[in-house]
């Protein structure tokens, strides 16, 4: 396979030329004119920041992006799907208002938003993976699989789970539902918190295969019963139940390249990276570390594997802010030393091997 072509702006302006206007530079330079927007709704994929955090892009880049996209005739909407954890954005409402509390209005950035997969993280659509190795099937959220056209805008930074976080996780993990989320940080079975269970029985209620059972007006999942459908979890009014961990290497890396091949099979789809504020862990958490590296610039690019590749060699080839996490680390991978329990590159090795795109690129500099 050729080189895909990755176009890279670095974060210098001038007078009357700031990032915004170079952001639509970059992204008309990387040719996304070439796709007909023509009343076409196009999702923009992008991560709005657990509250608290202060790392997460500024809505002025949606914006930008969002303008170019309606200048062509397409319906833009900035999208996300529910987490699996706890917080501020485990459901639709609280996670429109988190997005508002960030500065993700419609006044500001000119689009509504729509949560991918509802309300409680329970709307979704089983689409089918190409060439899936883990999985046959993913649950993605349906505003997601409902677009038309597929725009990722995301915060390049470091992962705690996965190494790093870019254009691959932002698509397959973010446009997963709760139960798809479920489905690719773990393989099995839920399990209740007694402390918090009420006795409520909505998860007795919910449940199709009758895993969960109430005894002593506290709830019990039956390992037995549990398909680890998720639903439970999203019904949960006290969050007593989550998943059983597993975070075996690779697994999490692969079964999100595949999520993020069913996602964007048979769809016209951009990616844009900023590679600044560059965190080391995700920006799901109600904190942010300070940066482990300097800002590096904005990324551009039709193939989401070059484009996390490009991305992961620039951060690798930073020095470590001082006084950040990795000041001091011996290790010469940025992304390694941040996260040493993680290998960043097996998410790029599957989504390639699956044929999402190439790890091969080609820098193409925008002025």
């Amino acid at each position: 396979m050729a080189p895909s072509k990755v176009y890279f702006s670095d974060l210098r302006t001038g007078f009357n030329d700031g990032l915004l206007k170079k952001i639509r530079r970059l992204i008309q330079a990387a040719g996304i004119a070439d796709i007909d927007f023509s009343d076409q709704f196009t999702a923009i994929k992008i991560h709005f920041g657990e509250p608290g955090n202060l790392a997460f892009l500024r809505p002025n880049y949606a914006a930008a992006v969002a303008d170019v996209i309606k200048e062509r005739g397409g319906k833009p909407f900035l999208t996300d799907c529910n987490t699996l954890y706890v917080g501020g954005r485990k459901n639709a409402l609280d996670h429109i208002e988190s997005a508002y509390r960030n500065g993700y209005t419609p006044y500001t950035t000119g689009c509504h938003i729509i949560i991918g997969d509802g309300l409680k993280g329970t709307d979704e659509v089983e689409l089918p993976v190409p060439n899936g190795e883990l999985l046959k099937t993913a649950k993605i959220g349906r505003g997601v699989a409902d677009a038309d056209i597929i725009i990722s805008l995301n915060h390049f930074k470091g992962h705690e789970c996965t190494g790093f976080g870019g254009a691959i996780k932002n698509i397959g993990m973010g446009c997963g539902s709760r139960a798809g989320k479920k489905e690719m940080h773990c393989d099995g079975i839920t399990t209740v918190d007694p402390e918090k269970c009420v006795g409520c029985k909505r998860c007795v209620a919910i449940c199709a295969h009758d895993a969960p059972q109430i005894t002593g007006n506290k709830a019990f999942i039956d390992p037995e019963k549990c398909v680890g459908c998720g639903r439970c979890i999203a019904i949960c009014p006290k969050d007593a139940i989550s998943p059983v961990w597993d975070q075996a290497a690779g697994l999490l890396d692969a079964k999100m390249a595949e999520y993020a091949a069913a996602v964007l099979a048979g769809k016209p789809h951009f990616h844009i990276s900023l590679v600044i504020d560059i965190s080391p862990c995700c920006d799901c958490h109600a904190e942010n570390d300070m940066p482990i590296v300097p800002d590096v610039g904005m990324f551009a690019s039709f193939d989401p594997v070059a484009l996390d590749q490009a991305c992961a060699d620039a951060v690798n080839a930073q020095k470590p802010n001082r006084g950040s996490v990795i000041d001091g680390v011996e290790e010469k991978d940025i992304l390694t030393a941040a996260a040493p329990s993680t290998d960043w590159e097996l998410q790029l090795k599957h989504a390639e091997k699956i044929g999402i795109g190439t790890r091969e690129y080609q820098i193409i500099r925008v002025k």
